[in-house]
């Protein structure tokens, strides 16, 4: 039985990880702090490994279920437009600051990708894009302490 795409991605993924897992152990340990350079990696590095995982283990349930697949037509306005709305955002950066230029990337976003017909679908846009672009904010700037752009126009 031949592999899916998912398989070899998940293998790809799961096989990159360790290897960069085990690279790790070479990172120096920090004598000032409990927590050395090589905490933060490891962390994304098993949480890669056993996402990919998943991957291989769904693809191999769902394969059992699978039936034949209709052909996808292939819609490359949608992926440049995708790039142009990553561009415009990353250029919004410096003047509306990463809270806000975030909160509309990924409502813009969504919008594109599947432009809502209802109600309750703009308020799951609108709070998909609130508590992302918040919560992306609260980790970063919080907890991991990463400075994330200020706004030249909004000042936040």
């Amino acid at each position: 039985m031949r592999p899916t795409r998912d398989t070899v991605a998940g293998l790809l993924g799961l096989g990159l990880s360790i290897w960069l897992f085990a690279l790790t152990w070479g990172l120096p340990k920090s004598p000032f702090v409990p927590i050395g350079p090589d905490f933060y990696p490891r962390i994304v590095l098993a949480v890669t490994a056993i996402l990919s995982l998943a991957l291989i283990a769904g693809d191999r349930l769902a394969r059992r279920r699978r039936q034949p697949a209709a052909p996808v037509a292939r819609n490359y306005r949608l992926v440049a437009l995708t790039f142009l709305v990553f561009g415009v955002y990353v250029l919004a950066l410096p003047a509306l600051g990463f809270r806000l230029a975030t909160l509309l990337f990924l409502a813009g976003l969504q919008v594109l990708l599947e432009p809502p017909r209802s109600r309750g679908r703009w308020l799951t846009v609108a709070a998909v894009a609130i508590v992302a672009s918040f919560g992306i904010f609260a980790v970063f700037e919080h907890y991991l302490s990463v400075l994330l752009p200020r706004g030249a126009w909004t000042g936040f």
